[in-house]
């Protein structure tokens, strides 16, 4: 009689070998996956070097994270003079609170105090993930050549106000990096499977971290019409309205429901109305309070805000960095130039359209609004609407092939305005 295999006598053993063999294949990723990881890292570090030397002081996110920890929506005293709201004895963050939800985790291990002195770390991994979600979503959009996906990346990690606001940090300019990973991951699932589901939770989730991203709403929505079920010709219009995906509009409902009563339930805990934010009773200076009493959103503010946006120049200075912002604003042709490549999207495809229409909502309240971003490179608050513009970009470089030289020399000017508002953050 042969005598068995140890592997014949050993059930167990061919269990475990199984189980490494299914971890290895986990572990084995692809090369692009690698090479978007390898990214986030450089990323990383040149994000961290950039603001390391830097303390906002404004770690209002942490605090408020361990307020929720606690049981309560106030945190135990101001961080600043302004922006901050003081009813009774207690201080209140105006800010949307979804930043607050997603530390709680990191707070409830280190405390508030360690992770406010993490915060340079912290902002870094953020960007490092927004840097990252590029990689991926441009993938996800159809581009295939990694050299254009680097140049993707590069544009809205470094050539944006993406590296500003890491580099200054505090409460204001965290929330527009979280925002920036909940709009990548929303334009990714966008791309991809669609689960109306997920995608309103998405939008629900970037609505309570930057307000105005709740206008891609709609365009969201219709996303997922398929226009050939109800835009041909010779059908009834009742018959087009029967042909309406109104259950998947549903479910994109209840996926957001959770963040608007979220949104409705805080603001009643702090201020005894579901429908005051806060934004209108934080303290200001005295410049910004004259422009908050002429409304807090009007168009009263328009013709600033267009002028923060696209027409604002640096003034000429005879050393370096041979320019200088004055901290009001930037145009976005100066800081940005590689979005200008969104033109050439393929605009006979509707979701150009859709994806343009997103980024058009999101600037209405934005330029309605009284504030105008101080102190800012560039026009922060276009962060909200830079990643659907992205994604023409993105879906340009998918129709007209690989990104040509000039199209990467507008990037790099971009990186090299950004490279200087390195410079400036610390010398404004």
């Amino acid at each position: 009689m042969q005598p068995t295999s140890p592997r014949q006598d050993n059930p167990e053993r061919h269990l475990d070998v199984g189980l490494v063999d299914s971890l290895r294949a986990r572990l084995d990723l692809e090369p692009t996956t690698m090479l978007g990881l390898a990214l986030a890292v450089v990323a990383f570090a040149v994000y961290w070097l950039s603001n390391k030397a830097f303390d906002a002081g404004r770690g209002d996110f942490f605090y408020l994270a361990d307020a929720f920890l606690h049981g309560h929506t106030w945190i135990a005293s101001a961080l600043g003079g302004n922006d901050v709201i003081y009813v009774g004895s207690h201080v209140y963050v105006p800010f949307a609170p979804f930043p607050a939800i997603v530390l709680m985790p990191l707070v409830a291990i280190t405390g508030p105090v360690t992770a406010d002195q993490w915060e340079s770390g912290i902002n870094a991994g953020l960007a490092a993930a927004v840097v990252a979600l590029a990689w991926w979503a441009s993938g996800r959009i159809g581009v295939r050549q990694i050299g254009d996906r680097l140049m993707l990346a590069t544009l809205l990690g470094f050539s944006t106000q993406i590296w500003w606001v890491t580099t200054r940090g505090g409460v204001w300019h965290t929330g527009h990096l979280v925002a920036t990973i909940l709009l990548l991951l929303l334009i990714g699932e966008m791309f991809g499977r669609r689960r109306p589901v997920l995608l309103g939770l998405l939008v629900g989730a970037a609505f309570l971290t930057r307000p105005p991203t709740a206008f891609a709403a709609p365009a969201v929505a219709l996303w997922l019409l398929d226009p050939a079920s109800v835009g041909a010709a010779r059908i009834a219009l009742a018959e087009r309205v029967n042909r309406l995906p109104w259950r998947v509009w549903v479910f994109l409902a209840v996926g957001a429901a959770p963040m608007l009563a979220g949104f409705f339930i805080y603001n009643y805990l702090r201020f005894g109305s579901p429908l005051e934010s806060g934004y209108a009773l934080a303290t200001l200076p005295d410049w910004l309070q004259a422009l908050r009493d002429q409304g807090l959103f009007s168009l009263a503010h328009v013709r600033m805000n267009v002028d923060y946006l696209f027409l604002k120049l640096p003034a000429l200075i005879p050393e370096f960095p041979w320019f200088r912002p004055d901290g009001l604003g930037m145009s976005v042709f100066i800081t940005s130039p590689g979005l200008l490549l969104a033109a050439r999207a393929p605009w006979r495809d509707h979701r150009s359209w859709l994806l343009l229409f997103a980024a058009v909502l999101i600037l209405i309240p934005t330029l309605l609004y009284y504030g105008g971003g101080w102190l800012q490179y560039g026009y922060r608050y276009f962060l909200d609407s830079i990643p659907f513009v992205w994604a023409l970009v993105a879906m340009g470089v998918v129709h007209r092939g690989s990104l040509r030289w000039w199209s990467r020399t507008l990037i790099w000017f971009g990186v090299l305005i950004g490279l200087a508002g390195v410079y400036w953050a610390y010398h404004l």
